[in-house]
């Protein structure tokens, strides 16, 4: 079984005992989350599709970690103009390990 999941502003297909990397969430590690915005849920060739979401499926997950993802060079750059600014970003994420997915009636 596996579900089509929306959380911070992008959409993840996830299925049971899967970690998957999304955007930061204030969780705390090793605490439950639980996902509502579901928007399929497929099971071999029976496949459910929300309008936008699915009100009846919820998917559960655990808080494996938090971290930074890798460095990201930005430059800005504009020649024979005395212009050049240099930065960097690193984009914080969550680990979150699916432990139920829950399709309602």
């Amino acid at each position: 079984m596996y579900a089509v999941i929306a959380t911070g502003g992008k959409q993840y297909r996830v299925k049971e005992g899967a970690v998957v990397r999304i955007e930061k969430l204030e969780a705390e590690q090793g605490s439950n989350v639980e996902f509502k915005q579901v928007l399929l849920v497929g099971a071999g060739a029976e496949v459910k599709l929300g309008t936008p979401y699915i009100t009846s499926a919820t998917v559960t997950a655990t808080v494996e970690k938090h971290g930074k993802g890798d460095k990201v060079r930005i430059v800005k750059f504009r020649r024979r103009k005395h212009y050049k600014r240099e930065g960097s970003h690193r984009q914080p994420y969550t680990d979150v390990k699916i432990k139920e997915i829950i399709h309602g009636a």
